[in-house]
């Protein structure tokens, strides 16, 4: 049985020519979306503001260690992905290119003030 990781990926993106639709969806629920509401979840986090141009999702990716945080950051990737094509019931929204950065949270070291 192979060894699983906990892994938090921040997948940041930008949208881009969104249509009057998706404009109008995004902002009607940017209160839903905003700092207030960042958490690591494996269905993913979504945060933007009001400009509507940048936008990131935090996830949680349990996965094999073998495959590297190269594979949690895929795995990542494809869940926003298919999460922002299905945003609005298909309003139109439309992103670039997708970015991601992620920790090995069972690798991560902790330092610990003296006592």
């Amino acid at each position: 049985m192979a060894t699983q990781h906990t892994y938090r990926v921040i997948v940041r993106g930008t949208f881009s020519e969104l249509t009057a639709g998706a404009r109008a969806w995004l902002l009607g629920e940017v209160g839903e979306h905003g700092l207030s509401q960042m958490r690591f979840t494996p269905e993913g986090s979504l945060t933007y503001d009001r400009v509507l141009k940048h936008f990131s999702y935090r996830f949680v990716v349990v996965s094999d260690a073998a495959d590297g945080e190269e594979m949690a950051a895929a795995l990542a990737e494809d869940r926003a992905e298919a999460s922002l094509k299905a945003l609005g019931d298909g309003v139109g929204v439309t992103f670039g290119e997708l970015r991601s950065t992620v920790t090995d949270m069972d690798t991560m070291k902790i330092n610990r003030k003296g006592r």
